[in-house]
């Protein structure tokens, strides 16, 4: 029965507590937002027992600034695990949730949903929805940081379990991860004398999408890549180092849109469970010309990695493009990972306009 699927838990009838977290407002008004001031911290969630969160939305309603550096990377998410002084993820709240570079496009995936509110003149409005599960064994902390120069509005719920024992999660379950990399623009690699093109046999060259030590699972990760010129960018493989195995990798793919469940060069946006090219700017009617967004979900077929995993993508076939790259990586791993990069400064994080 437990392993009949995800609707056959529903009638398990499971020891735990059900809460929320939540800007409702406390004076019983109809104020539900909190305000995030430049420069300041707000916690959305402190418990001190063990949980496990399942669902975190937000929405916001944009202003007539431009709300993509101040809302979308100018705050920042952070989330702490078992008491640890050092953040599990550091993310910027949009990127977390699949934005980008600031262009926001609906998701249809198990692990995110983003959905659309009103949309008149200056202003529009999005719910955002992660539903992978964050167990805690001795306490939970889910802040953010506006790191901008405009104060923040935002709504948000974040709903959990709490449980009366930690014995109710077992001891191997891990511990959710999410890490923010960006490379602008990536290094073009150029070919040797007399050949055409590029033969990657390292794999050293390609855009690193994660790079960790631990024991774990890889369950996902976003992609935006912002692309300069008017053609096709992809065809860039996959390349999923683990336990620090050479080249061939465990994992190999065969090019960009194979990896995200496409047909050959996407040139309209889609959204599926576990596969997505949500946002395809094709600007000014050029394919493929400026922001390109993209995600791959292993919630079927997580990829198991016992001391580390090197998750990297070729820029072009064989790096040959010279683009803008970031993304998002999500894994579980056992324990807190206390050597996680710090987040870049925010004028390293500006969206990117070219």
């Amino acid at each position: 029965m437990k392993n009949a699927g995800l609707l056959s838990q529903i009638c398990l009838l499971r020891d735990f507590r059900s809460k929320r977290a939540s800007s409702w407002d406390r004076t019983g008004g109809n104020e539900d937002w909190i305000i995030i001031p430049s420069g300041q911290t707000q916690v959305l969630l402190e418990e001190q027992n063990p949980g496990c969160i399942k669902h975190f939305y937000w929405t916001y309603i944009e202003n007539k600034e431009d709300p993509r550096l101040n809302i979308f990377r100018g705050l920042v998410l952070r989330a702490f695990w078992d008491g640890a002084d050092t953040p599990s993820f550091e993310v910027p709240l949009g990127d977390f949730f699949g934005i980008s570079n600031g262009q926001v496009r609906p998701i249809r995936s198990l692990a995110f949903t983003t959905n659309p509110g009103f949309f008149q003149e200056a202003q529009s409005s999005w719910g955002f929805n992660c539903y992978l599960p964050m167990p805690f064994t001795n306490g939970a902390r889910i802040e953010i940081e506006n790191q901008g120069n405009l104060d923040g509005r935002i709504w948000f719920h974040i709903d959990y379990e709490m449980y009366d024992k930690s014995s109710v999660l077992p001891a191997d379950v891990g511990r959710l991860h999410a890490q923010w990399n960006r490379e602008n623009p990536t290094e073009t690699v150029v070919p040797p004398e007399g050949k055409k093109e590029m033969q990657n046999l390292s794999g050293e060259n390609n855009y690193t999408i994660l790079n960790v030590r631990g024991n774990g699972q890889f369950v996902g990760y976003f992609l935006t890549v912002v692309n300069f010129e008017r053609a096709w960018w992809g065809e860039g493989d996959d390349m999923i180092f683990i336990d620090g195995e050479g080249f061939p990798p465990s994992i190999h793919g065969t090019g960009t849109e194979e990896i995200f469940g496409g047909g050959a060069c996407p040139v309209n946006e889609y959204s599926g469970p576990y596969t997505g090219f949500h946002c395809i700017e094709n600007r000014s009617n050029y394919r493929w010309w400026g922001t390109n967004g993209m995600y791959r979900f292993y919630l079927t077929d997580p990829l198991r990695f016992r001391k580390s995993i090197r998750a990297t993508i070729e820029h072009g076939h064989g790096n040959d493009k010279a683009n803008d790259y970031s993304s998002v990586a999500f894994w579980y791993q056992q324990g807190v990972n206390k050597n996680l990069p710090s987040l870049p400064p925010l004028a390293e994080r500006h969206v990117n306009f070219q």
